[in-house]
């Protein structure tokens, strides 16, 4: 039996940001290790809204990325998929499951997490989010800094806003068109 060395072995990691951030859509991020290679798709808001919200469609999306990426990075049935415990992942990890892949649930750190973090903040500066409200330096949860963001301007920016939360009608809708 011949020895694996580390370099022999390829892990797939998948992550997501900006899920629980009320704006936007969500960045999907593969890393290929040891091989560094990254590829990287945005899910747009509109399947965080109704009606496509309600459906799940968001989650479709992710397996289309994913599936996306194993075409381009060639990525065979050897590699194993490490893939964030996120509940907008949950379809991908029983979809690759399925189709022969082995795919272990993890906590991702390092790389990978910076590098998609930093694609969602980048989207959200594109919109005109300033930078000191999204906690880059601070490290600080951005949650309710973009939700005083979009209080601002609540009748231009909630366009912007995942409105098909259940909370978003019930609690957080009110709060930003709420008197200062």
């Amino acid at each position: 039996m011949a020895n694996i060395k580390y370099s022999d072995k390829r892990f797939i990691l998948v992550d997501d940001s900006g899920w629980g951030d009320p704006i936007l859509g969500v960045v999907i991020g593969i890393l290929d290790l040891p091989a560094g290679k990254y590829f990287e798709r945005r899910i747009p808001l509109i399947y965080f809204q109704p009606p496509r919200f309600e459906k799940q469609e968001y989650l479709n999306r992710v397996v289309d990325i994913v599936l996306e990426a194993i075409k381009v990075m060639k990525i065979d049935k050897k590699a194993t998929f490490k893939i964030c415990k996120g509940y907008v992942l949950s379809k991908i990890r029983n979809h690759l499951r399925l189709q022969g892949f082995t795919v272990k649930d993890t906590e991702i750190v390092g790389d990978l997490q910076k590098r998609i973090e930093k694609s969602y903040l980048d989207w959200c500066k594109e919109i005109g989010v300033p930078k000191h409200m999204l906690g880059e330096e601070s490290g600080k949860p951005r949650f309710w800094a973009l939700m005083n963001w979009v209080k601002e301007k609540p009748k231009l920016r909630e366009l912007l806003v995942k409105t098909g939360w259940k909370s978003w009608e019930k609690r957080w809708r009110d709060y930003v068109y709420s008197e200062a």
